[in-house]
């Protein structure tokens, strides 16, 4: 059985759980793998000694953009004040 999952990393992600994240590519869930495994082995009740081989084949690699740092500029606004004396 052959599926193909996104796979995201990202160290500096502020919780564990964020830093190493699998995806199904068309529905965007996180894949149950122990779900994927006994529909390997069948509908049988009991416990079995179970073999996974998981081959990881890199298909295309998505760049992640830098942070680009925007500037924002202001135009210069021409501010006179205006004083009233008060008699």
């Amino acid at each position: 059985m052959i599926k193909h999952y996104i796979l995201n990393l990202n160290p500096t992600a502020k919780h564990e759980w964020d830093r190493c994240i699998l995806r199904d590519p068309l529905t965007a869930k996180r894949p149950d793998i122990a779900k994927l495994v006994a529909e390997a082995v069948g509908a049988d009740t009991g416990s079995y000694l179970v073999s996974v081989n998981i081959e990881v084949q890199v298909l295309e690699q998505a760049a992640v953009p830098q942070a680009e740092q925007l500037s924002l500029s202001f135009p210069e606004v021409a501010v006179q004040s205006q004083f009233r004396e008060v008699a």
